[in-house]
């Protein structure tokens, strides 16, 4: 499989992942809390690198250079499902309070306020909302993010094949 196919399909699965949290929020009725955006952002910011290298099509140099672009942004987000899951394992008398709605901060804070507040994490992260299969929602994306990085590093380090090998 080409660097182009499986760039092509670290995009089509964190299309699919936002649908789901999309779905999950509107149809499901779940409120994300702001590491939930964040975690967001974090597909995002992958599912863009994943799509410009999908339609770049790098070889060599530049196949390691959106690898390393991928394994950022997945371990961002990767950074920020471990601060969630940190939350949500915390004792209940350690829980932060909960906080005012993303949409309510985006309106009255300064965008810097927003992401710092956010990072924090509030009463609202540490709630457990829905699971399958034991896992959380972090849980969940924490896995994704895993495999994302796990698919970067292959497309960091993944040897050329010769000259007259070589497929677009």
């Amino acid at each position: 499989m080409t660097s182009r196919w499986v760039f092509g399909f670290v995009f089509l699965v964190c299309a699919a992942l936002l649908g789901v949290a999309f779905y999950m929020e509107h149809v499901m009725g779940l409120e994300p809390c702001p590491l939930c955006w964040l975690q967001r952002f974090g597909f995002m910011g992958a599912g863009l690198v994943s799509l410009v290298a999908f339609l770049h099509g790098p070889l060599g140099f530049g196949r390691r250079v959106y690898g390393v672009f991928l394994v950022l942004t997945a371990g961002a987000g990767l950074g920020v499902a471990g601060r969630q899951l940190w939350l949500q394992n915390l004792p209940a008398d350690q829980v932060p309070a909960c906080g005012p709605s993303v949409d309510y901060m985006l309106q009255v804070l300064p965008w810097l306020d927003v992401l710092k507040t956010a990072l924090r994490g509030t009463g609202d992260c540490a709630e457990v909302v829905w699971r399958f299969l034991g896992l959380s929602i972090p849980g969940w994306t924490a896995v994704f993010f895993v495999l994302l990085i796990v698919l970067g590093l292959v497309m960091m380090f993944r040897r050329d094949r010769p000259s007259s090998w070589v497929q677009s």
